[in-house]
Order: structure tokens, then sequence, then C-alpha cells
């Protein structure tokens, strides 16, 4: 290594004659969240080419690394992984249209709409980000169900239904703790008990609702007790 001088003519720090570069170039932009921010940034998905350094300059091809995926705003390199994280707009959209799902399904499973169902199941879709919903809309969504003959609603969780539900849980499912898939279910619950008791169909859809969030069986069962214990 060569010695470098410092202003006033004393070695300093010696200088690295060998060593490696990536040379980064830019394939894709978008926006993702960010692991190092905590929250929604645009980032460069970048693919890089390593070389060795002589004295600091590149000599020798090493071979290329990467992709990564850099935010603009903390210059932090992460794997391609991080875009698998939903932005905090699409998680938003996500868990909106789970809750609003799950209440169609309970709602046209308990074979009449009662008022006090469809007010519960408006009030947890407006808490979930649908202000505008009604008790009118629901009933209307849940009469247009069951008029669908491309779906079969009048068994208990027919196929249709628990491909809907599973479209709409799955891919959130990974992204949220046991607390919030659990809260998810108990809305559904609380939909279905607002009547009365569960019927043998709604406590089939809560369990579809439950696997779909994947909780264990024992675990839905002890929270949909819980919830028939709770007072309204």
């Amino acid at each position: 290594m060569l010695p470098e001088r410092g202003r006033d003519g004393r070695a300093g720090r010696p200088a690295r004659m060998l060593g490696t570069r990536t040379v980064w170039t830019p394939v894709g932009d978008g926006e993702f969240f960010c692991p190092g921010c905590g929250g929604d940034r645009n980032y460069q998905r970048l693919t890089g080419r390593r070389r060795f350094t002589l004295l600091g300059v590149p000599v020798l091809a090493r071979g290329e690394t990467g992709p990564v995926v850099e935010c603009a705003a903390c210059r932090r390199h992460f794997g391609t992984d991080a875009l698998d994280h939903p932005t905090t707009t699409r998680f938003s959209a996500m868990l909106r249209d789970a809750v609003h799902t799950v209440a169609l399904a309970v709602l046209a499973t308990g074979g009449t709409c009662a008022r006090a169902s469809l007010e519960s199941a408006a009030c947890a879709v407006r808490a979930a980000g649908f202000d505008d919903c009604t008790r009118d809309q629901l009933a209307a969504l849940v009469e247009a169900l069951a008029d669908d003959t491309g779906r079969a609603y009048s068994r208990p969780c027919g196929p249709g239904l628990a491909i809907e539900l599973h479209e709409a849980l799955d891919p959130l499912a990974p992204h949220l703790a046991a607390v919030g898939r659990e809260s998810i279910l108990l809305q559904g619950a609380r939909i279905a008990l607002a009547d009365g008791p569960y019927t043998p169909a709604e406590r089939d859809v809560l369990a579809t609702v439950g696997a779909a969030l994947t909780l264990g069986a024992a675990d839905v069962d002890r929270l949909l007790a819980a919830a028939a214990r709770t007072p309204s």
C-alpha cells in the first residue's frame, strides 16, 4: 500500500491498492414500502457489475451482482423481496376490500338481511374505509348476489363464495399480525350475531374466513365462542 500525505506533509491513512467497486445500472422504478424509512417511497431497481480496482481505478470485471432496490429517500439497498410488501395505500385498499367481502359473505349466508345485521355490517365497512356505505347499499348487493346464478350462494359457503373470500384474504393475511387477522374474523362474527345466534351457514362461512386468514380451527372456534359471549 502507498501512504497518503496529509496537508501538513505527514503520512496519513494508507491508500488501498486493490479493492472492488460496483457500478449500478437502473432497470426500473416505482413506489414501495421502504423498510428503512418505514413509509411509502420511490425506488429504483438496479443491477450491478463488480470490478477489481487498482488504486481506485477499475481494471478487471468480476461479474454481476443484484438486482437490488434502492430507496430514493434514504439511498439504502434492499433485496427485491422488499417489493412484495404492499405500500401503505395498497395495504389500506386490501384491508378495506377484505372487510367488505367478509361482511357481504356473512350477510349472504344469513338467509335474511335483518336491519341489525345490515347496520353492523355497514359500520364495519365504513370503519374500514368505505365512508359512504349504507344499509341499503349492502342489502342491494346481497340481493344481487342471490340473483347471480353463476355463484353458489344457496349452500353454506359454496364454491363461488369461498373463492371470493380467498381472493380477498389470501394476499392480505401474510401482512397482518395475528391480532389483525383475528379482528377481521371478529367483525364478521359480530355481523352474524347482530340478529341472533350463529346459523350453521354463518359458522361455515366464518370458518372459511378464518382458514383464509391462516387461523387454526381451534383459534377460530375460540374466537367465535368469545364473540358470542360478549354483550352487543
